[in-house]
């Protein structure tokens, strides 16, 4: 038997796969399709799935300035009215919060193979394509899998836990009967991947024009790949926007003709904006696409699904060692749901503006933007999408609600530890990590740092910038990124969860073993109690 099948294999279920793995369960994923699809269809990531990404050993192979390099800095973001003012400017920073850059433009075939290639590459991990799912039967100890190949012939499988990052359209989410919330944001929009046959360099390298005669993009799909977008208009029939003559007609509004440039491919793209009403059931889950589909006017649709792996990876990981009940993964409904709705709700804030197309209500958002674009010169940051976990696995107050600072994302700095330089999750590594002031020995007894040990939690001690580390375990903070966020916090220590979220804070001793006995009732560590 399997610790969990997988069903689809796009970048969240390779996600999910690798960061499973690497805790030592095995993994089975079923795929439909008999090879990865290879055309783009995100184009962009945010700072908290690079971490993430990172967290699957990839941050090499991922860099921009990688050997055949998949990924490039999206640099400055651009929105311009029908008439070429701009409306909005943001340059997107190089350094955000998460230690990474806030956003990158990425080919998303090469992600794919690079993922594919780190799972190949672990063991426990099994990939078997050419099968389409059609049954599942959850026994409550066990879930038995029925998929059929090309010809037919049915293959019977047992896991665990089933996990389905089987898209929008998924099997899975149709077995669990969950209901989907449709906010009912749609458009039509016909996307265009092109590689130029010369090299050239867009100025913004990200465009967004707001025309209500036709509202269009224009950014990178990473390096030496274009991706243009126009959206469907009042009155023209889905027919003849979709014919391959409108498509270069439409390209030639940004000089692009057959003579420049290869059409890789072209389609119509219509948003959607929902979210399954039920991720959970029983053995049974949910992630990525199967679980939230969102407009992509801010490249959050994958990044969001990471965040879906990287939660359920810990969680699933506790409860196979049993160190923890199933009722954890209870939490990862409540945690992610929120998360998504905050994201679908801002794709749709952003979409409302470009998509607009009556020219009075356009002349209107123009000026709204205009003065406040007058107001404030330039964004160096895009409107944050960093949302705190606001429910779940959380350090409580004495009443029962999630206790301050609890939730947050957890910053990423420089550090320097045993002759290593490098972001901290590098030079540290990741998983739990308990970062104090102090000597945290005083505050943990025996049985509180077995716990920790078990969990394998990293207990790291913070020295600032000018120091010198002066034991094992201690970290100088270069930039001072972490000793900032305790000060912040007013907290002598800050007990951060694998999927880089702060479970709580704490002052003083009495605090800091408050928090780790908190830790512990939360997760049902019964393996360690007497």
């Amino acid at each position: 038997m399997t610790d969990v099948l997988i069903v689809g294999y796009g970048p969240v279920g390779q996600v999910a796969a690798i960061l499973l793995a690497q805790r030592g369960l095995t993994v089975r994923v079923v795929e439909k399709h008999t090879t990865p699809y290879s055309m783009p269809r995100a184009v962009s990531y945010d700072g908290e799935a690079s971490r993430i990404l990172a967290a699957c050993g990839l941050a090499d192979v991922l860099a921009p300035a990688a050997d055949d390099p998949v990924t490039e800095l999206s640099g400055e973001y651009t929105w311009k009215n029908g008439f070429g003012r701009t409306l909005l400017h943001v340059k997107v920073a190089g350094d955000g919060p998460a230690g990474w850059p806030d956003s990158i433009s990425f080919y998303q075939p090469g992600l794919e193979d690079r993922l594919a290639e780190r799972g190949a590459a672990l063991p426990g991990i099994e990939v078997l394509r050419g099968l389409e799912v059609t049954a599942l039967a959850d026994h409550g100890d066990r879930v038995d899998v029925t998929a059929v190949d090309a010809a037919g012939a049915e293959h019977s499988f047992t896991a665990g836990w089933v996990l389905g990052c089987d898209g929008a359209n998924s099997f899975v989410r149709r077995w669990l009967d969950a209901g989907v919330t449709d906010l009912g944001f749609t458009h039509d929009w016909l996307v265009c991947d092109v590689v130029l046959n010369e090299p050239h360099e867009f100025k913004p390298n990200n465009l967004q024009i707001c025309d209500p005669a036709r509202p269009r993009t224009a950014v990178s799909a990473g390096p030496g790949h274009r991706r243009w977008e126009f959206m469907r208009v009042p009155g023209e029939t889905l027919e003849e926007f979709q014919s391959l003559d409108s498509v270069w007609h439409l390209l030639g509004l940004f000089d692009i003709t057959p003579d420049t440039a290869r059409l890789d491919r072209y389609g119509v793209y219509t948003t959607q904006a929902c979210y399954a009403d039920r991720w959970r059931s029983g053995r049974v889950l949910l992630a990525g696409d199967a679980a939230h589909v969102m407009p992509p006017f801010l490249g959050q649709g994958m990044s969001s699904g990471f965040r879906d792996a990287v939660n359920l990876a810990w969680k699933l990981d506790l409860v196979h060692r049993g160190l923890a009940d199933p009722a954890l993964l209870d939490t990862y409904e409540a945690e992610r749901r929120a998360h998504v709705q905050h994201a679908i709700r801002m794709s749709i804030d952003s979409g409302k503006v470009i998509c607009e197309t009556d020219p009075k209500q356009a002349a209107g958002r123009d000026s709204v933007m205009l003065a406040a674009l007058r107001r404030r010169t330039q964004q160096r940051h895009a409107r944050s999408l960093r949302e705190a976990v606001v429910d779940g696995v959380l350090h409580r107050a004495a009443d029962g609600t999630p206790a301050p600072h609890a939730g947050d994302p957890a910053p990423q700095g420089r550090v320097t530890a045993g002759g290593r330089t490098g972001r901290f999750d590098e030079v540290v590594g990741t998983g739990f990590v308990l970062l104090t002031r102090d000597d945290p020995t005083p505050a943990l007894d025996v049985d509180r740092a077995a716990f920790l040990d078990v969990l394998d939690a990293r207990q790291v001690t913070v020295r600032p910038g000018d120091a010198a580390p002066t034991a094992d375990g201690d970290v100088v903070d270069l930039d001072g990124v972490l000793l900032t966020y305790l000060d912040g916090a007013a907290a002598d220590a800050v007990l951060i969860r694998p999927d880089f979220y702060v479970f709580g804070v704490a002052a003083g001793a009495d605090g800091l073993a408050a928090l780790v006995d908190d830790l512990r009732q939360q997760v049902s560590a019964r393996a360690l109690q007497p």
